[in-house]
């Protein structure tokens, strides 16, 4: 785990900076600078550009990772990452020649409900095929153990370009239109950063021999863009549809709900970009003790620290509503049902890595279909009933579903489970500080109220989770940098 905790470390740090940068623009900036009409076209361009990501990409950052390790020979390896620079050409330009030929149509559609949806369809296209080579890239480099460098341009720059544009915006520097044009220059932008930092770690080596893998790689990719869209769909298929159903201003209140619970997923975020290599490597060698024992302490890992994030956003959503817009503040229940959805993903460690990296990711993507036109048709009911609520009800059920199927079909097939009596004890933890800090309130403003609450709820979660010695590499992390022994 000494690599993983390292560079996890580090991602953990610039992907903290990432959402602390986010939250600012998403919370202040944007509520602020910018009018709910446009913040939600903002939001849904985004949104349905994550949608279409894994498809543009056709599975490459995935399959690199899988069969990165199993070519041994230069010649079939350089053969193999040449391939991944090409494959997703397949999908890309016929998107880019239907999305031409269909213009008008596609337009009418997805602009029912919300007119302004109908001019900008181009921005996704672009910003999706942007997402897909940065994922390629950054998987390049991912199979080279580095991803310190990757996980910056993830989680920081695109956030740090954001935040110069609505400056400019807010300044009357540039106009609203300006802003969405630059928004899609910045990511392609990190595309080409991510390009660059690829190419410099390890330069392609363009060769066309016959690779002996290939009916399995594109067996595999095919097979693994339907695993990447259900993935990214139960995450946004909700924004995507709720511009369908309610007015476009209240998929941005949904988004700033949607933003604030994510914060849950970094610690997974930050791990996950150096355990995909790792779990991928242990499968490929059959190294189940090590594929078990990564399992485990990954889940344990997370689930910690993650648990004590649940904590500070639970424990202080009142307060943080005070501080925004009052119009935002029906997303409450949306903060509550995304962070217990984002929870149960960070508790299954590696679980995704396993599957992914495995021979049974097929029936993942039987499992996955369902649950995903499940997600859809839950929208769909729930939506109208609710609104934004019903949106976040529908994820939250999809979620636990699909990650309750993913940790049977784990133990059924590799025989190893990620829960251990440490588990139980971290959830009667959480429980106990939810109902003990949940009412209490400082009588200050709401920051001081935030950061008093925030520091005590700290100071009471770290000293049980050391006391209890639940995990070791916490353990030993907190020993390292807070020297409470010496």
């Amino acid at each position: 785990m000494g690599i993983v905790i390292n560079q996890s470390f580090k991602n953990t740090i610039t992907t903290y900076l990432g959402f602390g940068l986010g939250a600012i623009n998403t919370l202040f900036l944007y509520t602020e600078f910018m009018s709910d009409t446009y913040y939600g076209l903002v939001a849904y361009i985004l949104s349905t550009a994550n949608i279409m990501m894994p498809l543009m990409a056709f599975g490459v950052h995935n399959t690199m990772i899988k069969f990165y390790s199993t070519f041994k020979s230069k010649n079939s390896l350089n053969s193999f990452m040449t391939l991944m620079l090409f494959l997703p050409l397949v999908f890309t330009i016929p998107i880019g020649l239907i999305g031409y030929l269909s213009y008008d149509s596609i337009a009418s559609w997805l602009s029912q409900k919300n007119n302004i949806v109908e001019d900008y369809l181009w921005y996704i296209f672009v910003t999706a095929l942007a997402m897909a080579y940065f994922e390629v890239f950054f998987a390049w480099v991912k199979v080279q153990m580095k991803t310190v460098f990757g996980n910056f341009m993830k989680e920081v720059f695109h956030r740090v370009g954001v935040m110069i544009l609505l400056f400019t915006l807010y300044f009357e520097w540039i106009t609203v239109e300006q802003f969405l044009i630059g928004l899609v220059g910045v990511y392609v932008l990190r595309m080409i950063a991510m390009l660059i930092n690829a190419f410099y770690i390890r330069l392609p080596v363009f060769r066309f021999y016959k690779i002996d893998k290939l009916s399995s790689i594109i067996k595999y990719s095919s097979l693994i863009i339907i695993a990447g869209s259900i993935a990214t769909m139960i995450l946004d298929i909700d924004k995507f549809m709720l511009n369908n159903y309610i007015e476009i201003e209240k998929v941005a209140y949904y988004s700033v709900a949607v933003f604030i619970a994510t914060v849950i997923a970094v610690p997974q975020r930050a791990m996950h970009q150096i355990m995909m290599p790792l779990t991928a490597k242990f499968i490929n060698d059959n190294n189940k003790k090590e594929l078990n024992d990564l399992y485990e302490r990954s889940s344990l890992t997370l689930y910690i620290i993650s648990g004590f994030i649940f904590l500070l956003i639970v424990l202080n959503i009142n307060e943080l509503y005070t501080i925004i817009p009052e119009e935002f503040s029906g997303g409450i229940t949306v903060v509550f049902l995304i962070s217990i959805a984002k929870l149960y993903d960070n508790l299954l460690g590696n679980n995704n890595a396993i599957l992914f990296n495995s021979d049974y990711y097929r029936m993942v993507l039987v499992f996955g279909v369902i649950l995903a036109i499940s997600a859809v048709v839950l929208n769909m009911i729930l939506i109208p009933l609710y609104g934004i609520n019903g949106s976040a009800i529908a994820t939250l059920i999809a979620v636990v579903v699909y990650n309750t199927i993913k940790v049977i079909f784990v133990k059924m097939k590799f025989n190893v489970v990620p829960f251990t009596l440490q588990t139980f004890k971290i959830s009667v933890l959480l429980v106990l500080c939810v109902l003990a800090f949940y009412f209490w309130e400082f009588p200050f403003n709401a920051y001081l109220n935030i950061l008093l609450k925030s520091i005590v709820i700290g100071i009471v979660y770290g000293l049980v989770i050391y006391k209890l010695n639940v995990s070791e590499d916490i353990s030993e992390m907190l020993n390292k940098y807070l020297r409470l022994k010496k």
